[in-house]
């Protein structure tokens, strides 16, 4: 009894250091975002050079975010979390330490590259450390509200530290969070060895799905930044679809593939990845929408749009947690309906904003409501992610769930800040004053966004209908680097 009292004790503690840690991987994307016109006067940055504080990040978090998941089944969770966060940890340094703006942005593709690592092998960690559906879900809960509440926070402390010790800080506060969690995880997380297969490491494939991805993220942020049209653009998406197309024909010969498509026969993975896709369009866009509104046409502060985040970051880490509960009443596929019809139907207020409106009036009431329904999508998405998965790949499980996010994401900003833009400009051209063209183009976008959502949760219904979220099935014991450090977690691939 005391040893099942102390495995139950150490598998929270270990949800809790993987929670942290995800919660500074996603902090890191956002909390820059205040500081980028200070950074741009001390390091002397051009006004073009300076999103790619932002894009450096994206391109190689996204980007290696199939391989980390992949290199966690194969040579160990914990081991390559634990590499993760070393990679992620120097980078934090280096980019504190920055003298130039090249360097800067070299320092944030390896925190980047750091947070790819870490993240699929923290998410694989959970899903194997919780074996117990009921637990599973509540770790979930736990899990997506730590991290979501990530985003907003980042907004919030990159205003406190550039206005108070200064823009370093805004990386250099990660070190702490690294240093904790790389002493505290040989103590409670556990370790196995890799996979059998680990010893045939698909190179090729590494090398064609992690460039293919690399591309198709950069040429997103080029249509943000100089439109579809641009050489830029269309040079960079056609290399990611050649790139992409050559790793599904590598792993199609290879004996032993970096992602065996298998996993792609699971209906409610596959279904989830799908649906993050299109949900994080919807989200990220709103993001960037919400805080070019409340600073370009009400006029805030920086620090004030950020903090303007805290009633949706609150909601979700509640409402995150309440889902797991719902999901154990109603089932995933009633929950992530429930939150993709809520989300759209926030999506339906926000596009009610006015040139003239307020926090109050135009944005407090959708971003409430959005908290609600993000919360129970993310949820619903990352337990259907790994739901009947074999335990040897849910390092990819992760990876691709992480994956389809940043793509979504970086889809969504791309064509949804140009449908704005386009809207906008239509709009000034017939006179209007520049707060409400603006106003009408982030209108739009939220429509879009709306339409969007909605569909995906039709198309959830359809999908998982009829699937059962069954439990992985046992996966081939493979021998343990050394005992279990969470006592009746399974002893396979770490």
């Amino acid at each position: 009894m005391i040893d099942n009292n102390r495995a139950h004790d150490t598998r929270w503690r270990a949800l809790a250091l993987l929670a942290v840690t995800q919660f500074v991987v996603v902090l890191d994307i956002t909390i820059v975002s205040i500081a980028l016109p200070t950074i741009k006067t001390a390091l002397g940055f051009s006004q073009e050079g300076l999103q790619w504080i932002v894009d450096a990040y994206m391109l190689t978090f996204g980007g290696f975010l199939l391989l980390g998941g992949r290199a966690a089944d194969l040579f160990g969770r914990r081991r390559v979390f634990m590499t993760g966060l070393v990679v992620f940890g120097l980078g934090s340094l280096a980019c504190g330490f920055a003298a130039s703006a090249g360097q800067l942005v070299a320092a944030r593709a390896v925190q980047g590259l750091g947070g790819a690592i870490l993240s699929p092998a923290a998410l694989s960690l959970v899903a194997v450390t919780f074996t117990n559906d009921k637990e599973r879900n509540k770790a979930m809960g736990i899990w997506s509200a730590v991290a979501g509440a990530g985003g907003a926070a980042g907004l919030v402390l990159g205003g406190v530290l550039t206005d108070g010790p200064g823009w370093r800080w805004v990386f250099w506060v990660n070190v702490p969070f690294v240093l904790g969690s790389a002493l505290l995880a040989p103590r409670i997380l556990p370790a196995w060895r890799g996979a059998a297969g680990a010893r045939h490491f698909d190179l090729l494939g590494a090398l064609t799905v992690t460039l293919g991805l690399t591309g198709l993220i950069y040429g997103l942020v080029a249509v943000e930044e100089a439109g579809v049209r641009s050489p830029r653009a269309l040079v960079s998406l056609a290399a990611a679809v050649v790139l992409l197309a050559a790793f599904v024909a590598v792993e199609r010969r290879s004996a032993y593939p970096l992602v065996p498509f298998r996993i792609f026969r699971l209906r409610a993975p596959t279904s989830a990845n799908v649906t993050m896709l299109i949900f994080a369009a919807g989200v990220i866009a709103m993001n960037f929408f919400i805080t070019l509104y409340l600073q370009q046409v009400l006029g805030y502060s920086p620090i004030a749009a950020g903090l303007a985040f805290l009633p949706m970051a609150c909601g979700q880490i509640i409402f995150s947690n309440v889902a797991s509960r719902v999901i154990g009443k109603v089932g995933v596929l009633r929950t992530l309906v429930l939150g993709l019809v809520a989300s759209g139907l926030a999506f339906i207020w926000f596009g009610r904003i006015s040139a003239t409106g307020s926090f109050l009036t135009d944005v407090l009431g959708p971003a409430v409501l959005l908290s609600i329904g993000g919360g129970f999508t993310i949820v619903a998405l990352v337990v259907a992610a790994v739901s009947g998965v074999p335990e040897e790949d849910t390092g990819l499980a992760g990876g691709l769930i992480n994956m389809s996010q940043q793509i979504g994401g970086a889809i969504g900003l791309a064509l949804l800040s140009t449908l704005a833009a386009w809207r906008a400009t239509s709009v000034a051209a017939h006179g209007t004053v520049n707060g409400a063209a603006l106003t009408a183009g982030f209108r739009a976008g939220f429509y879009v966004a709306a339409g969007l959502t909605l569909l995906a949760a039709v198309g959830a219904a359809l999908m998982l209908r009829g699937g059962a979220l069954a439990p992985p099935p046992a996966p081939a014991a493979a021998p343990p680097e050394q005992p279990a450090g969470l006592g009746s977690a399974p002893a396979t691939a770490s």
